[in-house]
């Protein structure tokens, strides 16, 4: 009985590791705004076979590129406490090249499935979210600009075009508008999140804003990107989206900047990581308000 427990809980774990490996809540959220992209642009309705394909597409192209993330910076992974309990660091997951053959073939089997089932131009908006998070971000960027996640934002603006390109190969202004409102919430979710490990991205020599800027400086920019990201997210009202996505973004997006305005008068982590929750909650509420719209309407 202690040898099947046992061989019970290591299975447990490894099935967790590799779970953690894909980055599966990252993952789940893209995969929620590709749907809203879907839902808020007008045109024929997908089959639920579709829908099922774009969901699965989005999700497993992001899984990939969270799965390359890890196997490329594992040796920066090691260096913040943050991030040296993941499977590449501890041993739990061997760090061989095997890993980059499966995560070329998720990547080229959700383009595929996408370009098979959707079209051309949503496989391609697929294939660029993963893109821009695994090369540009990881890559070409991370270690060396601290743009590294403004260009990195695009990731989640694919998903929102490639969910709006299931339906429309060539999406109009309302998904375009939300495509922008992603971009621009990336840069203060994150850095409110860089700010609260500041110590961690400094140690491992990643210059991320507030190890470039200092933490006063960069909480003042997050105040600031802040009001530009919720000024955006209410344009889409005067471009067919109705009261209740309204309501959703103004409500959301006045809970970020009170939260943003407390880290920028009170740098340190705990206001950094309020403004850092604070911008999942902007984020959701703005994706169910825009869903529940889109289906009314």
């Amino acid at each position: 009985m202690n040898t099947i427990a046992a061989s019970h809980r290591q299975s447990v774990r490894f099935a967790r590791d590799v779970l953690g490996l894909f980055k599966l809540r990252i993952g789940v959220m893209i995969m929620v705004t590709a749907l809203v992209g879907l839902v808020v642009t007008p045109g024929a309705a997908l089959s639920a076979g579709q829908v099922i394909v774009l969901a699965l597409s989005v999700l497993i192209a992001s899984a990939s590129a969270g799965a390359y993330n890890q196997y490329f910076e594992h040796d920066l992974d090691q260096l913040m406490r943050r991030t040296r309990s993941r499977a590449f660091v501890t041993g739990a997951l061997p760090h061989t090249p095997a890993w980059l053959l499966l995560i070329v073939a998720l990547l080229a089997g959700a383009v595929g499935a996408a370009w098979w089932t959707l079209n051309a131009t949503s496989a391609l908006f697929v294939f660029l979210g993963a893109f821009f998070y695994a090369v540009v971000y990881t890559v070409w960027l991370k270690r060396r600009s601290w743009l590294n996640i403004v260009v990195g934002g695009l990731a989640g603006s694919f998903a929102v075009l490639a969910g709006a390109a299931a339906v429309d190969p060539t999406p109009g202004p309302l998904p375009l508008l939300l495509a922008l409102v992603l971009f621009l919430w990336t840069p203060p979710h994150f850095w409110s999140l860089a700010i609260a490990n500041r110590a961690d991205y400094a140690a491992a020599g990643v210059p991320m804003l507030p190890v470039v800027v200092g933490e006063a400086r960069a909480a003042r920019v997050v105040l600031h990107s802040t009001v530009a990201l919720v000024a955006v997210s209410l344009l889409p009202a005067g471009f067919g989206a109705g009261p209740i996505y309204l309501a959703g973004a103004a409500a959301g997006g006045l809970y970020f900047i009170v939260k943003a305005a407390q880290l920028a008068r009170a740098p340190g982590r705990l206001t950094a990581m309020r403004a850092f929750f604070a911008s999942l909650v902007q984020l959701s509420a703005l994706l169910v308000a825009a869903t529940v719209d889109g289906l009314l309407r």
